[in-house]
């Protein structure tokens, strides 16, 4: 913690917790020390922070809008500190987080086309869960992504690199099981159902994983949708996939922070979407991509 950010540490703590003492408690810290270093926050902003009373603490509309502004501040200084670490490590590698199995079938390929790289660092694989991508990225723990859509956007930059089918997995004794294929209103579904559909359905049906939820599907509780090469990587005896007719495709984005100027980065976005094209998986974006750097 250095002591410039330490007043906004403490607001926030505060701000959180509703309470001196709780936050006192938080931070390891005596409350007079906090209420003082509150006050002289106060004192330097010009505007009073907090309501307090003798059984609550609440915010005033200066102190709301602070910590709307104080959190991701806060955040991006965390990160900044810890890739500056990072950067300083003796044998360091770009860290590139994925979801196993959720790399579209390409991570191999883009790990042997980076390397070839002019600008090439040593890439190492962050395995997380969903969701967790831009987390990582945000707080400097990771310096790519590559996931499906959809994602949490705020302070991330992302290009589409490949575009894939989507599936759905039915019983291998659905009444749809041995179609060739099948559309969304026979599974009484719309496109807005689908992007984190399988997410949802783990989260429902109180799974931990991909692999529990397709027992389920065998079992003929569930169904679900998903992304070909996902369900390339799960084959099932009791599981059939038919490829959806009218489903939007999945797709696949390479991701780094905002502002990012790694030419290591850039060299993995760069390998990213030579080996969609290479596979016939490239997305048909108009729009110059967007690259680390430029």
């Amino acid at each position: 913690m250095t002591a410039e950010s330490r007043p906004l540490r403490y607001f926030v703590a505060v701000a959180e917790e509703r309470s001196f003492t709780r936050a006192a408690a938080r931070l390891g810290i005596a409350g007079p020390a906090l209420s003082r270093a509150i006050r002289n926050l106060e004192t330097e902003l010009g505007v009073r922070l907090f309501e307090r009373s003798t059984r609550v603490v609440e915010l005033t509309e200066p102190g709301t809008v602070l910590l709307t502004h104080a959190r991701p501040a806060l955040e991006a200084l965390d990160a900044a500190a810890r890739r500056a670490v990072r950067a300083s490590a003796p044998h360091r590698s770009l860290l590139l987080a994925v979801k196993a199995d959720n790399d579209g079938g390409l991570l191999e390929d883009i790990l042997a086309a980076t390397a070839a790289e002019p600008d090439a660092e040593p890439v190492a694989v962050r395995l997380c869960s969903w969701r967790e991508h831009t987390q990582l990225l945000r707080a400097g723990e990771a310096d790519a992504a590559l996931m499906f859509e959809p994602y949490d956007p705020a302070g991330i930059d992302a290009d589409v690199v490949a575009v894939e089918p989507r599936v759905v997995a039915l019983p291998a004794g659905h009444a749809l099981a041995g179609a060739s294929r099948v559309r969304l209103a026979d599974l009484g579904l719309a496109p807005e159902d689908l992007g984190e559909r399988a997410e949802r359905d783990i989260g429902a049906l109180g799974v931990r994983d991909l692999a529990q939820l397709l027992a389920l599907v065998g079992l003929g509780t569930t169904t679900t949708v998903l992304p070909r090469s996902v369900a390339a990587r799960y084959p099932r005896e009791a599981v059939v996939y038919v490829p959806l007719e009218d489903c939007p495709p999945a797709a696949l984005v390479i991701a780094w922070p905002e502002r990012s100027r790694s030419r290591g980065v850039a060299a993995l976005v760069r390998a990213a979407a030579a080996v969609a094209e290479s596979r016939g998986m490239s997305a048909d974006v108009e729009a110059p991509q967007r690259i680390p750097g430029r």
